[in-house]
């Protein structure tokens, strides 16, 4: 199941108000592209909920956010996708919502990838855990804030996906499987909530320095890659307003 292809407008360069008074939950948020997120939604002026496994590193996002200019103070809520049960991500929505009092949108930065591996020697530990960080507890996680998403006149979910035709070849395995399955999911959540104020977005970025990346790519040169700035510029653009029209598309900056 594909969807239609978006790209960014001809003139988009990054308000910087833009997702002022917004309450945005990152995932993954002290890996590359969610640090990146987290940075541009603060300078934006959205208050950001940065989730992740360690405390120490979400700290230091935490830290760099407290830098930026008039950005809202950052809020650090530990968070393992792979460990984390329904009643838990129920939970979280509930103190979500009686401590920040709404939440505007979700970017689900975080990913596992363990390498390529040909499936014939893929551990089954390994497949089954990446296809629960990677699709299950995204889904998980909208599931349960569905009510405060909703409950605003305009929010937003954005899930993170990977090259669709690189994914479907050989030895991309559980990871190349669950960015696939991300797509469908992002798509029947769109047919879903269309009549809404929930709008659905996907985003495929260009190649990025990440650590994810090093992990597949470990030969080239990284200085020729861009960082993930510019993806996240875009996550900015597709949690405002602004992107009503991207609604239920995949945002691509491959060719921006």
């Amino acid at each position: 199941m594909s969807l239609p292809v978006a790209r960014l407008p001809a003139d988009f360069a990054p308000a910087a108000d833009a997702l002022a008074e917004r309450v945005v939950l990152i995932t993954g948020a002290a890996g590359g592209l969610g640090r990146a997120c987290a940075l541009a939604c603060a300078r934006a002026g959205a208050t950001v909920l940065l989730a992740g496994r360690k405390r120490r590193a979400l700290e230091a996002v935490y830290d760099e956010v407290a830098t930026l200019p008039c950005a809202p103070e950052a809020v650090i809520q530990p968070l393992d996708l792979l460990g984390a049960t329904p009643a838990e991500y129920e939970s979280l929505a509930e103190l979500v919502g009686s401590v920040l009092g709404r939440l505007d949108g979700i970017v689900h930065a975080a990913a596992r990838f363990d390498g390529l591996t040909p499936l014939a020697m893929q551990q089954p530990k390994d497949w089954v855990e990446s296809l629960h960080v990677n699709v299950t507890a995204p889904f998980l996680l909208t599931q349960a804030m569905l009510p405060l998403l909703q409950a605003r006149a305009d929010s937003a979910v954005v899930f993170v996906l990977d090259d669709p035709e690189r994914m479907a070849r050989a030895h991309w395995g559980a990871y190349g499987t669950s960015k696939s399955a991300l797509q469908n999911l992002a798509s029947i959540l769109h047919q879903e909530t269309e009549g809404s104020s929930l709008r659905v977005h996907a985003l495929l970025p260009a190649p990025m320095r990440t650590a994810l990346r090093r992990t597949a790519w470990f030969g080239e040169d990284a200085g020729a890659i861009a960082t993930p700035e510019s993806a996240a510029d875009a996550v900015v653009h597709l949690l405002s307003p602004r992107a009503m029209d991207a609604r239920g598309c995949m945002l691509d900056l491959r060719a921006q």
